[in-house]
């Protein structure tokens, strides 16, 4: 029997052949067209294939108008759309018009070979074509919660969502610091165009400075073509730096440099590329802690810490349990197939008195296997044998969430002066006078400062407490950073 043929429209010469590659090690026959003009010249001249690989975003005639040739002329004949995070609304528009299922790039090369499988399966009616519009949906929404504590951060996010102010996300690995960054990018005006995410901590310094900023084409050994970095493809949208706290140094100030600027100069680059990109950071590290000990720089942190968001971990969030169990178990139910509808009530019970050290993500990798092997046993056993968390550092809590944006920023501005005053009388070795003068302020002001936040008591542990952080901060620093928190307030 011969194998399926595959037709793929795309006007990307590399996925093609990345394609051309996959196709038929996945035992499929693959024919391409480069536009939908194309693609239709072949479907007059040739039998029609099994399935349509279609790109939604292509010059000439795009994707949509495609698609409704296809359903038009070739109803039968299953569509699975190709697009990118930024196209999210047009994915929906395509699912109304009668595409059978989407993919999102990058897509791994086992969602490619199940979504083509379940496209030879079951031609997927219009009932099934509203449940993949409602999963596109439940991805727009974004966060589900009824916890105060998140839903003061929800409504923190869509007030700032239309300003460009870099957001800081802090929480323990796993409370979904990226689904409140999409829920960011999707409650403002940049929602139509690129959200670009990069993991710190995966990549090595060089790689991930290559990534970031792109190179020229002979900037290092193997750059045989130029190639643009993630902040330039972020450019109109905004980009998620997931792990912040692990990024080096040397990239940490090529970082700020951006965020003061909005320019950068790419690997091997003599000319500096302007960028408008939304930048947010996600950590769970307390920044102030690898501030103190050198870790990170402390510019960048005042720079980062415009906007910040103190995701709680699910287990200081209880009622948000059942209402993510049935969230999770729709999604995996539409995806694989099943009529599981409720957990049983042991596993629910169980479920919701679990602490979950990884949180939403444990969450939901617990839901996801109940609904593959839907076995009561199993699923009680994986959380008994569960290993126990080993100590992560946490990112300090703060009342941000109680507080308006006027009050949190004064409060963030007071902490950085008190940060810098203590820096600068460490460095004086407690010299009220020199640390005056080291700060730019009146002997009086900083007498008024230190009565305030009630220091003077800490003038004999002064240098051996504070003396290891001095060096971090030149006097330019503290004149400037002491003067930008009197302006915030």
């Amino acid at each position: 029997m011969a194998n399926p043929r595959v037709l793929v429209v795309d006007d990307d010469s590399g996925i093609r052949r990345y394609l051309a590659t996959l196709l038929p090690s996945l035992g499929y026959e693959m024919v391409e067209a480069s536009s939908g003009e194309q693609a239709l010249e072949q479907l007059r001249a040739r039998s029609a294939p099994a399935i349509v690989l279609l790109d939604l975003l292509m010059p000439g005639m795009s994707g949509l108008e495609v698609l409704d040739r296809l359903r038009h002329d070739h109803a039968q004949i299953p569509v699975v759309v190709l697009s990118t995070e930024a196209q999210r609304r047009t994915v929906v528009e395509a699912v109304r018009r009668g595409a059978s299922n989407y993919l999102t790039k990058p897509f791994e090369d086992g969602e490619l070979e199940s979504a083509l499988q379940r496209a030879l399966d079951e031609p997927v009616p219009a009932a099934e074509a509203r449940v993949l519009k409602a999963r596109v949906d439940e991805g727009e929404n974004g966060l589900v919660s009824s916890n105060p504590r998140m839903l003061q951060i929800k409504e923190v996010a869509r007030r700032v969502a239309d300003t460009d102010a870099p957001v800081l996300l802090l929480g323990e690995s796993g409370v979904g610091k990226e689904v409140v960054a999409r829920y960011v990018h999707r409650q403002s005006q940049r929602a139509g165009q690129p959200f670009v995410k990069v993991n710190c901590a995966a990549l090595p310094e060089d790689l991930l400075e290559s990534e970031l900023f792109g190179y020229e084409r002979g900037a290092f050994s193997g750059a045989l073509r130029e190639k643009p970095g993630l902040f330039e493809l972020a450019d109109k949208g905004s980009i998620l730096l997931d792990e912040i706290g692990e990024m080096t140094p040397h990239l940490q100030a090529k970082l700020l440099h951006v965020l003061q600027d909005g320019e950068f100069t790419r690997l091997g680059g003599r000319q500096p590329v302007r960028v408008d990109a939304r930048v947010m950071a996600a950590t769970n590290v307390c920044l102030e802690d690898a501030v103190a000990s050198g870790r990170f720089r402390e510019d960048l942190y005042f720079r980062l810490n415009v906007i910040r968001l103190d995701i709680p971990p699910l287990r200081e969030r209880r009622d948000d349990i059942g209402m993510l169990c049935a969230f999770f178990l729709r999604r995996y139910a539409a995806r694989y197939r099943t009529t599981l509808r409720e957990l049983p009530s042991e596993v629910r019970e169980a479920f919701l008195r679990s602490d979950w050290p990884g949180n939403v993500r444990e969450l939901e990798n617990a839901v996801r296997r109940y609904v593959i092997l839907p076995d009561v046993d199993l699923a009680l056993s994986s959380l008994k044998r569960r290993p126990a968390p080993e100590p992560e550092a946490r990112p300090q809590t703060s009342r941000s969430e109680d507080l308006s944006l006027r009050e949190a920023g004064a409060q963030a501005a007071e902490e950085a002066e008190r940060l810098m005053v203590r820096r600068a009388l460490a460095e004086t070795r407690w010299n009220r006078k020199e640390a005056a003068g080291l700060l730019r302020i009146s002997y009086k002001a900083l007498l008024n400062k230190l009565k305030k936040w009630d220091l003077g008591g800490e003038e004999a542990a002064g240098p051996a407490r504070y003396a290891d952080r001095a060096a971090a901060l030149s006097a330019p620093h503290l004149a400037q950073g002491l003067a930008v928190g009197a302006v915030s307030r």
